[in-house]
């Protein structure tokens, strides 16, 4: 049963989850979209960023020096951590929507 109390509290949590406005950091990912995130969520994808950069660099590195196992077994880790970053963010998604849908449509 919804009171008002459990409303009350349901907008607290809401506006405080809202109050953080960053700005966009993501620039590998194809919907860039942290506006409303938490400094953990922009720490977290800019980790993950960085190491997928840095495992390109080494991938270009190997192969230049010519070991071609490593480039192949460091482009394998990259599409990995691509399809993991891909992954949290849907997750992340499906859980904002789910927190989205607890409050009325009236708030």
């Amino acid at each position: 049963m919804i009171t008002r109390s459990n409303l009350a509290e349901q907008l607290r949590e809401y506006q405080i989850r809202s109050k953080y406005d960053w700005a966009s950091v993501s620039f590998l990912s194809s919907t860039a979209n942290l506006t409303s995130s938490s400094r953990v969520d922009v720490v977290i994808s800019v980790i993950w960023e960085i190491l997928i950069l840095a495992s390109l660099v080494f991938s270009a590195i190997s192969l230049y020096l010519r070991y071609k196992r490593l480039a192949f077994v460091l482009i394998c880790i990259t599409i990995l951590l691509l399809v993991c970053l891909k992954i949290m963010k849907q997750v992340r998604l499906a859980r904002k929507r789910k927190r989205r849908m607890l409050l009325p449509l009236s708030m």
